[in-house]
């Protein structure tokens, strides 16, 4: 009888540590404590373009939104508002939501952001944004043909005081920006001023109130596929900094 008493004891005390341990892990188990982070791929372009991103962020843990967007058919504030209802019905749940943008999606997240302060705001990495215009958009924006063919956005994206880039106020989050310095673009080479990645002038990149920077010997067209710039975006959504010294190569 002792000997079953003590069995019986022993199943129950393994019962309500397994109990325990099941109500402490299952948000982990089934993430629900997992940072979501949205990416936004360029003018253009497609969410899979920035599918080697999206892997790399789930292996580190994050829960990742590849969100895609008609970039050519619809202007700024319609994009802005296209946008909107699909980061409300994605991480409105989410303990924080993290941005990392390639080209016109920085863009497009500093006007989404400055209309709305997310009380569950992360962080955000740019990747070559066009955050004083760019000389390719002028270009664009002189032509009657290239205005028809590109469409309403990028039209309003090129270098003068009242571009949609140079309208929008600093931010008010903390954001990293990565610009590539490496030019493969032979149309870009002549219009825009070096150093550049071919579409954005490094210095177009910069914007007030940002809290890193970093540089990249990347092109615009595939900085965002890049193991080290993933490395270093990974580092700045967790710490607030890029810490160039820190971070460990990898192959690209």
């Amino acid at each position: 009888m002792k000997i079953e008493k003590a069995k019986s004891s022993g199943q129950v005390f393994s019962v309500f540590v397994w109990l325990a341990l099941s109500l402490l892990l299952t948000p982990y188990a089934f993430g629900s404590k997992a940072e979501s982070v949205i990416l936004l791929h360029g003018y253009g372009r497609t969410t899979f373009s920035m599918l080697p991103l999206q892997n790399r962020l789930q292996e580190a843990g994050y829960k990742v939104h590849n969100i895609g967007y008609p970039s050519i058919r619809l202007s700024p504030p319609e994009l802005v508002e296209f946008l909107n209802d699909r980061f409300s019905s994605c991480c409105s749940n989410s303990p924080r939501i993290h941005f990392v943008t390639h080209s016109l999606g920085g863009i497009l997240v500093r006007a989404y952001l400055s209309e709305h302060h997310l009380k569950n705001m992360g962080r955000v990495v740019m990747l070559a944004p066009p955050n004083q215009g760019s000389e390719l958009a002028d270009m664009a924006n002189g032509s009657i043909l290239l205005r028809a063919i590109l469409g309403p956005t990028v039209v309003q994206l090129g270098t003068a005081k009242d571009s949609l880039p140079n309208r929008l106020p600093p931010p008010w989050y903390e954001l990293g920006v990565i610009a590539g310095i490496d030019d493969i673009n032979p149309i870009g080479s002549f219009f825009v001023p070096e150093p550049s990645d071919g579409t954005v002038a490094v210095a177009s990149t910069r914007l007030e109130g940002m809290r890193d920077f970093v540089t990249v010997h990347k092109s615009h067209t595939f900085i965002m596929r890049s193991a080290d710039v993933a490395d270093y975006i990974i580092r700045f959504l967790r710490t607030g900094r890029f810490v160039a010294s820190e971070v460990t190569p990898s192959s690209p």
